[in-house]
């Protein structure tokens, strides 16, 4: 029997954080949370703007009034939305408005990861995009306290997106394949999977 897509999606994006975020240490941070079991992932089958703006909401209340101790963050993965970027790219502004409406901006931050990240001003194939594509579109909610202790022992925290930049380019595209950390099934097999 084949397994559920949600559980295929979670483990897809473990598989990811394990090689590329905490293998490369493109975040100093992740580790910890991680092995202590602090990271919730919620997968959302949400196909619209409405849909995955209510999953946001749901999460981001749900991560404001959790034990810190329990769930420092939240991976809120969206495979059946934004197959496109730069349509996720639009999105983004309704979710930093709905952080302003649940007045959760200073306590919680959102950050993006898609499959096609593009930052500006680069070309669609530059490797430095990397850092942030990720197997599905994804909302990655992040407490404000934690990045304040991550910044206090980390003080060059400035500097991670430089070193980031710099370890994508020693990678180069080959490297990033070899970590296998796509989609472990392509998006047409989603229907197939009993989810």
């Amino acid at each position: 029997m084949d397994e559920d897509f949600g559980t295929v999606v979670i483990r897809d994006t473990l598989r990811w954080l394990e090689r590329a975020v905490i293998g490369l240490n493109l975040c100093p941070f992740a580790k910890a949370v991680h092995v202590k079991g602090q990271i919730h992932c919620r997968v959302s089958w949400a196909q619209d703007d409405a849909a995955l703006l209510q999953a946001l909401e749901e999460e981001l209340l749900a991560l404001a009034s959790a034990d810190p101790d329990l769930r420092d963050t939240t991976l809120l993965i969206a495979p059946d939305a934004f197959a496109e970027f730069l349509d996720f790219n639009d999105f983004l502004p309704r979710a930093d408005r709905l952080l302003q409406r649940l007045d959760l901006v200073g306590t919680l931050q959102i950050a993006p990861f898609h499959p096609q990240f593009q930052f500006a001003g680069t070309s669609k194939d530059d490797v430095t995009n990397f850092t942030n594509r990720s197997p599905y579109p994804m909302l990655h909610l992040i407490r404000e306290a934690s990045i304040d202790r991550a910044v206090q022992a980390f003080p060059d925290a400035e500097a991670i997106f430089e070193v980031n930049m710099a370890t994508m380019e020693r990678l180069g595209p080959a490297g990033w394949a070899a970590l296998d950390v796509g989609p472990s099934r392509p998006a047409t097999d989603c229907g197939k999977l009993g989810r």
